[in-house]
C-alpha cells in the first residue's frame, strides 16, 4: 500500500515539475517584469509599422507596374500623326509612372531633345521618390529591432546579477535562470521583427528596381521615337 502511495506521490511531483517547465510566450513576457513588457510592446509596435509599410508599398508598386502593353504603340501612332493632344489625353487616363513620364515628354515636343530628356529625368526622379516612400523606415526597423531586443536582454541580465549581488551569494539559481531566459525573450522578439523587416525591405527594393527599369526602358523608347524621321 505504501509502495503505491509513493508511486502516486512521485507521479504528482513529476507532473508538477513538468507543469513548471512549461511556459507560454505570454508567461515569458509577463514574468520578465516591467522592462521586458515595455520593450516587447515597442517591438510589437515596430512589427505593426513594418507590416503596414510593406503591404502599403507592395500594393502601390504593384499598381505602378501595371500598364497596357499597347500603350507605347498608341503613343507612337499619335505622335507620328501629330495628334499630341490625343497622346496627352491617353497619358492622363493611364495612372502609372510610365504614363506620367511619357506625358512630360509629349508636352515638351518641339523643344530641343536635351530639354525633353532633362524633363523626363526630373519627372523620373519624382516618380522614384514616390515609389520609395517610407521604405527607409522599414530599413530602420530592420536594424533597430534587434538592438532594442538586445537592450532588453542586457537590462534583464543586469537585474539578475544585481539580485545575486544583493542576496550575498544566496540567490536561488532557479530564480536567476528564470530571470535570464525570460530577459532573453526580448532578443528573440527583436530578431524576429528585424528579420521580417529586412526581408520585406529587400523585397520592396527588388520590386521597385523592376518598375524603375521599366520606366527607363519606356523613356528610351520615347526618345528614340522622337529621333525617327517623319
Amino acid at each position: 500500500m505504501l509502495l503505491f502511495q509513493d508511486l502516486a506521490d512521485g507521479a504528482q511531483v513529476e507532473d508538477a515539475l513538468s507543469e513548471e517547465k512549461t511556459l507560454s510566450v505570454v508567461d515569458l513576457i509577463v514574468n520578465g517584469g516591467a522592462g521586458s513588457i515595455i520593450i516587447i510592446s515597442i517591438l510589437f509596435v515596430l512589427l505593426f509599422v513594418a507590416l503596414y509599410i510593406y503591404f502599403e508599398r507592395i500594393f502601390a508598386i504593384k499598381a505602378a507596374s501595371k500598364i497596357d502593353k499597347n500603350f507605347m504603340n498608341q503613343i507612337r501612332d499619335h505622335v507620328m500623326n501629330g495628334k499630341l493632344e490625343a497622346a496627352k489625353l491617353l497619358c492622363a487616363q493611364t495612372d502609372s509612372p510610365v504614363a506620367r513620364l511619357t506625358e512630360k515628354g509629349v508636352s515638351r515636343i518641339g523643344k530641343p531633345l536635351d530639354d525633353i530628356n532633362t524633363a523626363i529625368e526630373n519627372a523620373g526622379t519624382l516618380e522614384v521618390y514616390k515609389l520609395e516612400k517610407n521604405v527607409s523606415i522599414l530599413a530602420t526597423v530592420a536594424g533597430a529591432a534587434p538592438m532594442i531586443g538586445f537592450l532588453g536582454t542586457v537590462i534583464g541580465m543586469i537585474l539578475a546579477f544585481h539580485q545575486m549581488a544583493t542576496s550575498g551569494g544566496q540567490a536561488e539559481m532557479g530564480s536567476l535562470a528564470s530571470g535570464i531566459y525570460t530577459a532573453m525573450t526580448t532578443t528573440v522578439a527583436g530578431l524576429v521583427v528585424g528579420i521580417i523587416a529586412y526581408i520585406g525591405y529587400n523585397h520592396l527594393v527588388n520590386r521597385t528596381d523592376k518598375v524603375i527599369h521599366k520606366m527607363e526602358a519606356n523613356a528610351v523608347e520615347f526618345l528614340d521615337l522622337l529621333n525617327e524621321p517623319i
